[in-house]
């Protein structure tokens, strides 16, 4: 059994769609970042990073922190969502480690300037929102003639859609990006990114493309 440490952000989202797109049963803990649940000394002895998401999974007595190294042993585990061509193995792991460093470090400091704090900073606010639209660019460049981020869904997609999913708290219009677009409505429609799109609990409509 896995247990799983979550608040609706797209890190923890990236992990509770793949736990639907895997159909495991998990137990799931509600961590609230702004009532100071990650720093209790339970969770701490999970993910001492005091970050979420996180996991324990009883069967291997694994835990983990870090949503990317967390898609990695979940999908290794069950021989799902990672090609097994080395080449198309290898692009799920660019794009991973792109939204790892790149997309989602970036959108957070978007959310942070241009969501939760307009107004403190000019400069901090145009550099995010054109380092993100950037790197839409990069994306929307990639997914050209392409249904997948890599040759097949995998956790590239996974990893990727939920901080796409916030295109709003960036001041991104996807029409701008259509090939995005296309990609981030299709993914929405699978029953499994929808049911993980809500936990720990329900979080209302997905954003509209």
């Amino acid at each position: 059994m896995i247990d799983f440490y979550a608040w609706p952000t797209p890190n923890c989202r990236k992990v509770s769609i793949l736990l639907e797109e895997l159909g495991l049963d998990y137990n799931v803990h509600t961590i609230d970042i702004g009532n100071g649940d990650q720093f209790a000394p339970d969770f701490l002895a999970v993910s001492p990073n005091n970050k979420v998401p996180a996991i324990s999974d009883s069967k291997t007595g694994v835990n983990l922190f870090e949503s990317g190294a967390i898609l990695l042993y979940l999908a290794e585990q069950h021989n799902r969502f990672l090609p097994q061509d080395p080449k198309d193995r290898a692009e799920v792991f660019q794009w991973l480690m792109w939204q790892m460093g790149g997309l989602g470090p970036m959108a957070g400091q978007a959310h942070h300037y241009l969501k939760n704090n307009p107004g403190k900073s000019a400069y901090a606010e145009d550099r995010f929102r054109t380092e993100v639209g950037r790197l839409y660019g990069v994306l929307n460049k990639h997914l050209e003639q392409r249904e997948f981020i890599g040759s097949e869904y995998s956790i590239a997609d996974m990893a990727i859609w939920p901080w796409v999913a916030r295109h709003e708290w960036h001041q991104i219009n996807l029409a701008d990006y259509p090939n995005v677009r296309v990609w981030y409505q299709r993914l929405a429609q699978r029953p499994a990114v929808q049911k993980g799109y809500d936990v720990p609990h329900p979080a209302g409509e997905i954003p509209q493309g």
